[in-house]
């Protein structure tokens, strides 16, 4: 099986291949409730990893290291996990609908406009037409 995953690591993602050895992937985890929310799913789906921590620029990463047959399930895991602990990109209820509602519109608008500037544009170019007759 080839690894599912890349050693080059641009950082947009939580896990890379081990640096060390290929057959391991490593998924690492600045917030301490997700990383004991993804552990605590590794053991209940009976997932063998390691557990480390690392401080890079200030900032302690919490690393789980895991046998790369495993990346289908860990990463599914993963998925579950930020999807638990996300936020809202706009936290108020109100004004995200309010944006919701402003792009609608303004989309709309744009079809009306859009619209009879076409049915202007048809009748002028008969317009033309009919007179360079």
């Amino acid at each position: 099986m080839d690894n599912p995953v890349e050693h080059f690591d641009l950082g947009f993602v939580n896990f890379t291949q081990h640096p060390e050895n290929a057959d391991y992937v490593v998924f690492r985890f600045v917030d301490a409730d997700r990383a004991a929310s993804f552990k605590a799913e590794l053991e209940k789906q009976k997932i063998w990893f390691e557990e480390g921590q690392e401080v890079k620029k200030q900032v302690t990463y919490i690393l789980f290291g895991l046998h790369k047959t495993d990346y289908n399930k860990a990463q599914k895991i993963n998925f579950a996990v930020e999807a638990k602990h996300k936020k809202f990109l706009i936290p108020g209820k109100f004004f995200r609908w309010f944006v919701v509602l402003f792009g609608v519109t303004m989309i709309a608008l744009a079809v009306i406009g859009y619209v009879i500037n076409a049915d202007k544009k048809s009748i002028n170019s008969n317009l033309e037409l009919n007179n360079d007759k």
